[in-house]
């Protein structure tokens, strides 16, 4: 078991290991409050972009849904004739500001912001500094009307128009700051956003926030592809007799064995850290006749294996329709 997961393990209760930390949690969530404040007041500066910012993040350390909801945001938006760009930091990229491209790779722009361009068709950019990457994009894309930022709740600098969190079925956990529990913010920081979107299971996640609409996410997907091959394709039924392990080096690796599992699927579960930089060496002690793995997870996997490697891509489905909820606060229903 890694670190990661140990912490994932404190986080679920307010026990010992958990309360040994919370020193140093209240003095991360006094520099939160302090570096909030300060926003606030203005005595530190936002950067107001020529176009509307949208923001999708969440309150808690760790995947809940956010990039699956971007994609799903971008492409909803375009089919309402508007033409989005999207900017994110890039985790586990080189942290220059950088358009993602066709050679583009995990190793300089990160896991997510390559899938983000592969999938969403709209202007990637990505950079430690938010603000920085934003006004690159609209240099390179003047035609783009929209920024929607990837994982950005927490980047004051950039003042954004519309917010939208996110949470999963985990809920707010034992609801501390980091260290001592997920909290990146207070719990009462949900009350102030736009939107709510709960990813999953709500039973755990009823009560997080009352003021913001709310809205469910679930995540769909049954046909896998050949990494080595995408035109290929097959389901669940195809891999009957096959030896399958899953990998998965994402936030929260049981939801996509959960996932597999729901399609029949019986696997050997691998998981790993969050954006994960694989070597030959990860894959080559797993004793499977295909690997199964994630579309962030392939992303950084080509060439590292001779065993079949089989990506299953998975797309959002958002209820009721949050882009409408987008259109009518920027726009009053209706691009500008």
């Amino acid at each position: 078991m890694n670190a990661a997961d140990l912490l994932q393990r404190a986080w679920r209760q307010r026990g010992v290991a958990a309360l040994c930390l919370l020193p140093l949690a209240a003095g991360f969530a006094t520099l939160v409050w302090l570096r909030r404040t300060l926003y606030r007041r203005g005595w530190l500066t936002r950067v107001r972009l020529p176009v509307p910012v949208v923001v999708v993040g969440s309150i808690l350390v760790g995947g809940s849904g956010k990039t699956p909801l971007v994609l799903w945001l971008a492409d909803a938006l375009r089919r309402k004739g508007l033409r989005p760009g999207i900017v994110s930091r890039g985790h586990g990229g080189a942290g220059r500001v950088v358009e993602v491209g066709p050679d583009s790779t995990a190793a300089d722009v990160g896991d997510e912001p390559l899938l983000l361009w592969r999938r969403a068709q709209v202007p990637v950019f990505v950079g430690r500094d938010r603000v920085a990457a934003a006004r690159a994009l609209l240099a390179a894309h003047p035609e783009c009307q929209l920024i929607v930022a990837d994982d950005g709740l927490q980047h004051y600098r950039l003042q954004r128009d519309l917010e939208i969190a996110v949470i999963d079925s985990r809920g707010l956990m034992n609801g501390w700051p980091l260290p001592a529990g997920p909290l990146r913010e207070p719990r009462l920081r949900l009350d102030q956003v736009d939107a709510l979107v709960i990813h999953g299971d709500r039973s755990h996640a009823e009560d997080v926030a009352a003021r913001p609409p709310r809205f469910d996410m679930r995540l769909t997907g049954t046909r896998f592809h050949a990494l080595a091959s995408p035109k290929r394709s097959c389901g669940a039924a195809d891999f009957a007799g096959q030896r399958l392990a899953a990998v998965a080096g994402i936030g929260d690796p049981r939801r996509f064995f959960e996932h597999l599992t729901n399609l029949g699927l019986a696997c050997e579960c691998h998981p790993f850290p969050d954006h994960h930089r694989f070597s030959a060496g990860d894959l080559a002690g797993i004793e499977a006749d295909a690997l199964l793995m994630t579309e962030k997870d392939a992303v950084k996997c080509a060439g590292l294996t001779d065993r079949p490697i089989w990506v299953l891509p998975v797309s959002a489905e958002v209820d009721p329709d949050l882009a409408s909820l987008v259109m009518e606060k920027l726009y009053g229903r209706s691009p500008a």
